[in-house]
């Protein structure tokens, strides 16, 4: 009665004892992992710094980065939808292709990068308004953004690098750039926002953090490409005729995948800067108990988001080098790993987080707004961690586009705006009640990428479709 249950067992055990899995997911997921650590550590600094000088600042400097919030999701569109080319690239070790893909994605971060700059160039005040109605809110913001702005196209190249550099399994490089970059952020922010006497350097406040904040975005940049070019044999060294020639053909094989990810990004970065919206007109305390709270959530997720993106590059070689079933079982492995970790953060989270608060010199109100949030933030953590490995590691890098876009692009304005602006325009629910409302989407999410998940439908060999255009003589 027993060899069954003994059978399930064992079986259960073989599955999570792939020692290469686990080798293979140290290699990538520790490194990306320590990245999202240390900039999440600084960011949390820098508006700890922010802080000093009230809720109003706070609430200028989160909804000012709204606008590069919505860049950086467009180019990480861009740049994941690379990825999982270059992923399934690197498994047939096809370097050539691979810094032809990069090329046509510098090309299409720039692009991006030139729309938002006139965005947040000429029109901050007109963007800003979109948030909030509080004039010195978007005054202060409009300051921050018309100096910011300008590391907009030092940014989409910077990603455009890294995500090809991680791709291919050199995790070591960007997580050196990126880390080095924003510790010279922290270093010059400092003075620049508080000034010193001494030297006779004067206070700027918001206006000095977007001047360090564009220092090291430019100084990182220049890092990268410098660091990338030192050894040309590097699998992403492109040369200036990949950077620079346009060959439909090739760009139409690529992007007609490609093409469903920029789409989810920009539908989902939209709907989660409606969410911001939705926050900003319940009030200005509102807005600042969130951001405070989202450097914490941004720390707290930093595990899961090496996870999934060392799932992305691992799922993404097993298919190009004709191992599905191998592909299938490394995604299962993390999508179970991702859900119970998330659990245990959850629970970390809710105890420990909380005494954080303490150095912010805000409201008691805006302590009390974020107290809540937190709690909220916490025991959803496993759902939105078990969507991000599904999104990114699994769908995407397995090149189901499509399904991957009516998920996470459509569900949260078919599911999780309106629920949410329902919550706070026609109940006028508190902040914290509002933002857990934003977790029905996650919740819908989550079933529908469980059950594609275990159709196997999402497997599909990309590297035939660059592979049929053949290489530029």
């Amino acid at each position: 009665m027993n060899i069954p249950n003994t059978n399930l067992f064992r079986r259960f055990i073989r599955f999570y004892s792939d020692r290469e899995y686990y080798h293979l997911l140290v290699k990538f997921a520790l490194p990306i992992a320590l990245q999202s650590l240390v900039m999440s550590s600084l960011n949390m600094v820098g508006v700890m710094m922010i802080g000093q000088l009230g809720e109003t600042s706070v609430a200028a400097v989160g909804l000012a980065n709204q606008v590069w919030f919505l860049l950086n999701l467009v180019v990480f569109g861009v740049v994941s939808g690379a990825a999982m080319f270059i992923a399934q690239l690197w498994g047939k070790h096809d370097s050539a292709n691979i810094r032809r893909v990069l090329g046509l994605t510098i090309k299409l971060g720039l692009v991006a990068a030139f729309l938002f700059w006139i965005i947040a160039g000429f029109f901050p005040e007109q963007a800003l308004h979109l948030y909030t109605d509080d004039s010195s809110v978007i005054e202060i913001g409009s300051q921050y953004l018309r100096i910011f702005c300008w590391s907009y196209g030092f940014f989409a190249i910077t990603a455009s690098y890294g995500v090809a550099l991680r791709s291919t399994g050199n995790v070591r490089l960007p997580l050196f750039v990126s880390t080095s970059a924003l510790g010279l952020n922290i270093l010059l922010a400092y003075p620049l926002i508080f000034g010193v006497k001494i030297i006779g350097l004067p206070a700027l406040g918001v206006q000095g953090a977007a001047i360090a904040g564009l220092i090291a975005r430019i100084l990182e940049c220049i890092a990268m490409v410098t660091l990338v070019y030192r050894d040309r044999s590097n699998p992403v060294a492109a040369t200036k005729k990949d950077l620079l020639e346009f060959d439909f053909k090739f760009m139409a094989s690529v992007m007609k995948p490609v093409l469903p990810v920029i789409a989810n990004e920009i539908l989902w970065s939209f709907g989660i800067t409606t969410y911001n919206a939705i926050y900003g007109h319940i009030g200005t305390n509102a807005v600042a108990a969130i951001n405070i709270v989202s450097t914490i959530d941004q720390m707290a997720f930093v595990l899961f988001l090496g996870l999934g993106t060392a799932t992305a590059i691992l799922v993404g070689n097993q298919i190009g080098q004709g191992e599905p079933a191998k592909a299938y079982a490394y995604a299962g492995r993390s999508l179970s790993l991702q859900m119970f970790g998330a659990m245990l953060m959850g629970v970390l989270v809710y105890f420990f987080a909380g005494n954080i608060f303490q150095f912010y010199k805000v409201s008691p109100e805006v302590i009390l707004n974020a107290r809540q949030i937190l709690i909220v933030m916490a025991l959803g953590m496993w759902i939105r961690a078990s969507n991000h490995v599904i999104i990114i590691g699994i769908l995407r890098s397995g090149g189901d586009t499509l399904f991957s876009l009516l998920l996470d692009g459509l569900v949260i304005w078919f599911v999780g705006v309106p629920v949410t602006a329902a919550g706070a325009f026609l109940f006028r629910l508190p902040i914290h009640l509002v933002y857990a409302l934003t977790l029905s989407e996650e919740a819908a999410k989550l079933l529908a990428g469980l059950g594609r998940y275990f159709s196997k439908k999402w497997i599909r060999d990309l590297t035939t479709k660059v592979a049929a255009v053949g290489e530029i003589p």
